[in-house]
């Protein structure tokens, strides 16, 4: 088949453009501006476009479809192009549906732990050689990309976001893969822009679980009482089977889970990671990987790229740098390592970068979200607020907002550098949390730190 990528540069996209190469698709793509890794990594495999923007002669009828990217806009060039051809246009969830509705699909929901949950499971699978394919939206140790199909694998394993498809397709992507087994992690409002009511966005997980085929099985957090709620509430006709956080303590800066045979150190540790455990283990079983098997792997499992990702370590002090960006992450993201590391003073820095940790209303929703740390910064730039045409936010906002006592809030990057480079950081745990980079900031410099 003959492919086109419509925004070929996207973090999903490309790695599906990768992936589609691997199983000898001839694929093109084009895009207005490509960053890295994506650009080393299209370049690599020869599919990064040879000029930037939009051109209708990069669409031919020769074409079999062309996957179009939330990037682009609805009125691009080569979309108008392809329609006028009459040729097929997939969202990124449709064309993956496709190349999985003959096999066992399985997808893992939820606000938050979708992408450590699936990186479990993956990381499970490649321990005992079981060949699956997958999309996990991070990447990760020993997997050279995230996105991999085949024709001869039974199961596939796919991290099921619930932001729009593409332009012209406002629907959920996870509304699309229709899963033979699903999991549902927690429920916690977010993408504001998009579902602008609570009630608006937990019906998207409603329907996710109506989407379930006749007979599947939903894995679902029965600690999260809105998903409880779903879960004990639908009438489809699937089987139900709730997890919850395991047993676990702490020795020293080690997490040891108490399983039946007795203690198992662990390379991760907080409570919502061992919540995510216990949901990757009731997949692993569906999958066919009994309990014994599933500890022996997950014994060595360091964590999914980004999250909680130790900078830098010495005597007495450590950085970690993580995704976390919504207020449940950042909550327990923040929680976990207080209490993995309670001896040590903990320094939470935060960045408000996306739509919705930028809107005045939503910012009430990060009330207490830093309560565990033990300082805490948080920086934003009104110059992105601007650009994202949002009504301006103020310190004062932020400090309300947060009710955090002590907090400081930066509205230059250079004044956050600043301060970051005076902190003192003896028997500290530095905590970076943001999924942009703090108006510029090098992580290289911050590492340097201790």
């Amino acid at each position: 088949m003959r492919i086109h990528f419509i925004a070929i540069g996207g973090s999903a996209m490309h790695s599906l453009a990768i992936a589609l190469t691997q199983k000898d698709y001839q694929v093109t793509g084009s895009d207005d501006a490509i960053f890295e890794p994506s650009k080393s990594r299209l370049k690599k495999f020869g599919l990064l476009p040879d000029r930037m923007g939009w051109y209708e002669d990069n669409i031919t009828s020769d074409l079999d479809a062309v996957i179009l990217g939330m990037h682009a806009k609805a009125d691009n060039p080569e979309l108008l192009k392809a329609k006028e051809l009459g040729i097929k246009i997939f969202s990124y969830p449709e064309f993956l549906y496709e190349q999985a509705k003959d096999k066992t699909r399985v997808v893992i929901g939820g606000s938050h732990g979708k992408t450590s949950i699936t990186s479990m499971i993956l990381h499970v699978m490649k321990y005992h050689d079981k060949e699956i394919d997958y999309m996990v939206g991070a990447a990760l140790e020993g997997i050279d990309n995230p996105v991999h199909l085949t024709q001869e694998n039974d199961f596939i394993v796919i991290e099921g976001d619930e932001y729009l498809s593409s332009p012209i397709d406002r629907r959920p992507k996870f509304h699309l893969y229709q899963p033979n087994i699903a999991l549902l992690s927690g429920i916690a409002w977010d993408h504001i822009n998009v579902f602008p009511t609570y009630e608006n966005y937990v019906e998207q997980f409603r329907i996710f679980i109506d989407s379930i085929v006749n007979g599947g099985i939903l894995v679902y957090n029965e600690e999260d009482a809105e998903v409880k709620k779903l879960a004990e509430e639908t009438e489809n006709p699937i089987r139900k089977h709730p997890y919850q956080t395991p047993e676990y303590h702490t020795d020293g800066d080690h997490t040891i889970l108490d399983v039946p045979e007795g203690e198992l150190p662990l390379e991760i540790f907080g409570k919502h990671n061992l919540n995510n455990l216990a949901g990757a283990k009731w997949i692993c079983q569906h999958m066919g990987i009994d309990e014994d098997d599933f500890y022996e792997a997950i014994a060595t499992f360091k964590g999914a790229s980004k999250r909680l990702e130790k900078l830098a370590e010495n005597n007495s002090s450590i950085i970690f740098k993580d995704f976390a960006h919504s207020p449940s992450k950042v909550s327990a993201t923040t929680a976990a390592v207080k209490e993995q590391f309670s001896e040590k003073k903990l320094i939470a820095c935060l960045e408000l970068h996306t739509f919705s940790s930028l809107n005045a209303e939503f910012l009430k929703e990060y009330r207490d979200s830093l309560e565990k740390a033990d300082e805490a910064l948080v920086f934003y730039s009104p110059e992105a607020i601007a650009a994202k045409k949002l009504d301006p936010v103020s310190a004062d906002q932020i400090m309300e907002a947060f009710s955090k006592e002590g907090l400081r809030v930066f509205v230059t990057a250079e004044e956050f550098k600043k301060e970051l480079h005076n902190l003192k950081l003896e028997n500290s745990v530095l905590l970076m949390m943001s999924s942009g980079n703090y108006g510029g900031l090098d992580m290289e410099e911050v590492k340097a730190m201790i």
